[in-house]
């Protein structure tokens, strides 16, 4: 239904990105982050406009009922291409397929960073210390637990609990910020410098992190037009987390400036409600791990079905690898802990290339006829979005590895 699907929308956007806005706003300014954020939610969008569009283009022109999944509609429009380009549909296929796979578990060890940062802050609070790094290995029961749901319908009521409790806790942390005013304007940056907004990018594109299940979603609601309609699941959804976004960031900067953590709730000091808060958003999290790790396990155990040569449904099978790929997550989770760097890092690596490349690509592709090109209106806007999509991937990714390595030195 048109409710359930946008409880599960809100799920995929809403997330640590949301928490980690006011770092973002921190990394951009108070006044060029929030322009900066409603020029990426309005690219974002629209490119998830134009992967359905190509999605039901390649439906039309095979014959078929349903429209393909992500992977499979970049694979179509390279087929259906130009001559020059149709042998590459099957290796470009593969491509979404495998950043899809990185950028769902990236956002799954984020989880677990996430989860273990703000527990490690309640059990402080109570005199309790322990490393970050036994937080994740006592988180890692609730969160293996929850990657053995193989249902996306019994998702759903996990997936509305989930939103509450992010949804709650993000009120309370901006009650927090707000109920003793916020200082002055001019205390805080207005802009900032290149190295930083290259943060900033990686930041805000990790936030906007759902393009892996429009698809999914379109094709398992009962009226798939109510999708992408003017006042469908997407514009209505994505304008609501847009605001969400801007909200979040601008208050968390303005509220604790410099200081602002990889999630607001770091900064909301010892008291009770505090570690409610903290509990609640962590739940909330963890709540959403099983729907990004849902979208990876359902490319990739197909193909480890047919590498091991297993018949049949095989559900041990499928646990197991759900299990093994969970401890994977959490390796990489235990390596990389330092929460604000990560996100900026998967965001600008992985989040970039499926959010902005891909759909702009397909759209100059799918709208080649023979022997005449796309257009010069569809050429010249693709090409600013692939312009902006590959500065923020160099310069995101390699801001944030360097700041990841001084991090490891520092430690």
């Amino acid at each position: 239904s048109y409710m359930e699907t946008i409880v599960h929308l809100f799920k995929g956007n809403i997330g640590p990105g949301l928490f980690a806005m006011g770092d973002a706003f921190k990394n951009g300014g108070l006044l060029l982050g929030p322009l900066l954020t409603i020029v990426i939610a309005v690219v974002s969008i629209h490119c998830q406009h134009v992967l359905i569009a190509c999605s039901k283009k390649m439906r039309d022109l095979k014959g078929e009922d349903v429209c393909a999944d992500y992977a499979a509609t970049v694979g179509q429009c390279f087929e259906n291409g130009p001559v020059k380009l149709r042998g590459w549909s099957r290796t470009m296929s593969r491509l979404v397929d495998v950043f899809i796979c990185v950028t769902q578990l990236g956002f799954c060890c984020i989880y677990f960073v996430f989860i273990s940062t703000n527990v490690k802050q309640i059990l402080h609070a109570y005199d309790i210390d322990i490393d970050i790094r036994l937080v994740m290995l006592i988180a890692l029961l609730p969160v293996l637990l929850s990657s053995l749901i193989t249902n996306l319908k019994w998702l759903t009521p996990v997936s509305l609990f989930a939103n509450v409790c992010m949804i709650l806790g993000l009120a309370i942390t901006l009650y927090y910020a707000l109920k003793d005013g916020l200082p002055e304007v001019g205390e805080r940056a207005l802009w900032t410098n290149g190295s930083q907004l290259a943060l900033f990018f990686g930041t805000a594109i990790f936030a906007f992190e759902g393009i892996a299940l429009v698809m999914p979603l379109k094709n398992a609601m009962r009226k798939s037009r109510q999708f992408e309609s003017t006042l469908g699941v997407l514009n209505v959804g994505m304008f609501l987390v847009t605001v969400m976004f801007m909200f979040a960031g601008s208050v968390g900067y303005m509220k604790w400036g410099e200081a602002v953590g990889g999630s607001l709730t770091l900064n909301l000091g010892d008291s009770v409600l505090a570690q409610v808060v903290k509990l609640m958003v962590s739940i909330g999290v963890l709540l959403g791990y099983p729907l990004q790790f849902f979208v990876a396990i359902q490319i990739m155990w197909p193909n480890v079905k047919r590498t091991l040569r297993i018949q049949g449904r095989s559900l041990a099978g499928e646990l197991g690898f759900r299990s093994f790929m969970v401890f994977v997550t959490l390796a990489i989770a235990e390596l990389v802990p330092a929460l604000g760097l990560f996100i900026s890092l998967i965001g600008a690596l992985c989040s970039t290339a499926l959010a902005l490349v891909f759909p702009p690509v397909i759209e100059l592709i799918a709208s080649s006829a023979p022997n005449k090109g796309p257009g010069v209106w569809i050429c010249v806007k693709n090409l600013v979005i692939l312009v902006m999509a590959l500065l923020g991937f160099f310069t995101g990714t390699y801001e944030s590895l360097k700041q990841i390595i001084l991090h490891f030195n520092e430690q």
